[in-house]
């Protein structure tokens, strides 16, 4: 990773423990950047705020706030993800600063979980696992129901695939041998299972709710391995799951997080949840470590910004 500008400085929200970068990736960032805490940053905002040119937000912190608008010679916000959302994509474009992401780093990790949950709920592992270890087991049901065979990430277990986006895709369709739907019901109605990945952008919000659900099959499951966190109305989704409007759902993400823990998606057996880990892979951290440094570095330089994230 090649760095230049040592002397430029940045803010993170800190170097150790639950809310700071990660540790392993402190050296690195080192080598290119002077670090200013979060915590430094608000103590002496007088000395600190001038000099200040990029924010580095990891894990959605420091959480973009008016208190960012101060740094005159603030540049660049560089956050991981795929989408928008966790930028405030209206207080950054009120910054009058570039900002970035980290699309390409998360997008694989992210998808193999989607399939891995989407495998689970079908073949009923965490079922069965609670099934082989429970001490009131004394024999094992032979009629479990055993899953379709699931897609290419789908295309290798011989699934039909079906999409549905604001713009068709025809070339990436010969390629994986997709379906486009052109309404996002038509989708709903025909398939098994439904995963989600998509930004959240104000036009998605709220995309699946109490009507959507209602007009999924009811031996449909529903994936959410990507940054969805309020595309679906859980409300809606805990009385499709308790009502046998839908079979299952497996989260990887969910609002707020951590759910409150009398949440009533918590008890629900038909329900599969992970602690938003889809890009928590070592090789994607780094990557996205090394693609945020490039963005800042970029900007500070002048330079075009390679995963520039731009605000309508």
């Amino acid at each position: 990773m090649g760095c230049s500008l040592e002397d430029s400085d940045i803010l993170v929200s800190g170097l150790e423990g639950r809310y700071g970068i990660c540790e392993d990736h402190a050296g690195d960032l080192q080598k290119c950047f002077n670090l200013i805490t979060m915590q430094e940053f608000l103590e002496n905002k007088t000395q600190l705020g001038p000099k200040t040119q990029a924010v580095y937000v990891w894990g959605g912190r420091p959480a973009v706030s008016q208190e960012l608008r101060s740094p005159p010679c603030l540049k660049i916000v560089a956050g991981v993800g795929a989408g928008p959302d966790h930028l405030d994509p209206g207080l950054v474009a009120s910054f009058s600063v570039k900002a970035a992401n980290t699309p390409h780093a998360v997008s694989n990790p992210t998808a193999d979980l989607g399939m891995a949950l989407l495998l689970a709920a079908a073949r009923s592992v965490v079922e069965g696992h609670h099934l082989a270890i429970s001490p009131h087991t004394e024999n094992f049901s032979t009629d479990w129901i055993i899953g379709c065979k699931i897609a290419q990430r789908a295309r290798a277990f011989e699934m039909e695939i079906l999409y549905h986006s604001r713009k068709r895709r025809e070339s990436e369709e010969e390629v994986i041998g997709a379906t486009y739907c052109e309404r996002l019901d038509d989708l709903l109605q025909r398939s098994d299972f439904v995963m989600l990945a998509v930004s959240l952008t104000p036009q998605a919000q709220g995309l699946i709710g109490r009507r959507e659900l209602s007009g999924m099959e009811p031996t449909a499951i529903l994936s959410t391995s990507a940054a969805v966190r309020l595309l679906v109305d859980q409300d809606a989704l805990v009385e499709a799951l308790q009502t046998g409007v839908i079979k299952a759902a497996v989260l990887d993400v969910t609002y707020p997080e951590p759910l409150p823990r009398d949440h009533p998606l918590l008890e629900l057996k038909n329900v599969t949840l992970t602690p938003h880990i889809g890009s928590a892979t070592h090789q994607a951290r780094r990557q996205t470590m090394e693609n945020l440094v490039e963005s800042i570095l970029a900007s500070l330089n002048g330079l075009p910004i390679p995963n520039e994230v731009l605000f309508k």
